[in-house]
């Protein structure tokens, strides 16, 4: 199961989980709408806190992949180099015999 399949659920369980506490809850309803205010502002703090060390993640794996993609591109262009001069030189030896 990947990651945001993961936090999907787990979230709709939270959400599935509040309603019925909402609906089944002994206590009053200013009291509940202060935990509920309370609850959306913790869950607000994760949410953000998690988008930042997401966002964190991703520009390190932005960075590592443009890293080794220079660093294919840079032998690629060294091999490619090599083939040409062998291939050069073949053709002077071949050139020679004729």
């Amino acid at each position: 199961m990947n990651v945001v399949r993961y936090w999907a659920v787990f979230f709709l369980g939270v959400a599935a989980g509040a309603a019925v506490a909402l609906i089944y809850a002994p206590q009053s309803g200013e009291k509940t709408r202060k935990q509920l205010k309370r609850n959306l502002d913790d869950a607000s703090d994760y949410l953000k806190e998690t988008s930042g060390d997401i966002g964190k993640h991703a520009a390190r794996v932005y960075k590592k992949t443009k890293d080794v993609a220079e660093d294919v591109a840079s032998r690629v262009s060294s091999a490619a180099d090599n083939v040409s001069s062998a291939a050069s030189n073949i053709a002077d030896k071949v050139g020679d015999l004729v």
